[in-house]
C-alpha cells in the first residue's frame, strides 16, 4: 500500500517538493486514529448485540427444555395414557363415580372368552398420588395396585354417556400442569 502512496509521476520536481509531496501522499493514505476508534466502537456494540441475542436464545431454550422434560409433564403424560387405555377396554355396563368425583371404578372382561364382566379397576387420588387398584369381582379381591403419578393437587372424574373424563391437576411447586382427558368405553 505504501508503494502506491509514494508513487510520484513527475520526477522533475525539486527535492524539497518531492519531500512535501511524499509526506502529503503518505499522510492521506490509511486511516486516522479517529476512524479506527469509531470502527472499533461500532464493532464492540455489534458484538454485544449479537452476544445478547445468543444468550437470550440459549436461556429461552433451556427454560423450555426444563419445562417440557419436567416430572409434572411426564407424570401427566403417563397418567393420561394409562387412564385412556384402561377406560377403552372397560365395559359401559358398570361405571361408578364417587359421590365427590374423586374416584372412578370401571369393570372389564379378563379375556375375550369371558361371558360376563369379571375384573375391575379403580382410579383415585390419595396423598398427592394418583393410584389405581385392580382385581376380580367374584369373589371380590384385589390383585394389585399401582401408583400412576405423583404431585397430584386435584383429580376429578365425570361420566357423560359411555365416556369417562379425568381432570388432573399436577403441581411440583415450580410448575403446574392440568390434564383433561376423556375416553369412551368400548365393551
Amino acid at each position: 500500500m505504501k508503494a502506491n502512496c509514494l508513487h510520484i509521476r513527475n520526477k522533475k520536481k525539486s527535492h524539497k517538493e518531492n519531500n512535501y509531496l511524499k509526506h502529503h501522499i503518505i499522510s492521506s493514505c490509511g486511516f486516522t486514529i479517529v476512524e479506527l476508534m469509531i470502527s472499533t466502537v461500532v464493532m464492540v456494540i455489534a458484538a454485544f448485540v449479537i452476544g445478547a441475542v445468543i444468550v437470550d436464545g440459549q436461556n429461552g431454550f433451556s427454560h423450555m427444555y426444563d419445562k417440557i422434560h419436567s416430572e409434572v409433564v411426564s407424570d401427566g403424560y403417563v397418567a393420561r395414557k394409562k387412564f385412556d387405555s384402561v377406560i377403552r377396554m372397560a365395559s359401559s355396563e358398570k361405571i361408578f363415580i364417587g359421590n365427590d368425583g374423586s374416584s372412578v371404578e370401571v369393570y372389564y372382561y379378563a379375556n375375550s372368552s369371558s361371558t360376563e364382566v369379571d375384573r375391575y379397576v379403580r382410579f383415585y387420588a390419595s396423598g398427592g398420588d394418583l393410584d389405581m387398584i385392580y382385581g376380580q369381582i367374584n369373589p371380590k379381591s384385589t390383585l394389585g395396585s399401582e401408583t400412576i403419578c405423583s404431585n397430584v393437587s386435584s383429580c376429578v372424574f365425570k361420566q357423560v354417556g359411555r365416556s369417562v373424563e379425568m381432570i388432573l391437576e399436577l403441581d411440583d411447586g415450580q410448575l403446574q400442569n392440568t390434564i383433561v382427558t376423556s375416553a369412551v368405553t368400548h365393551n
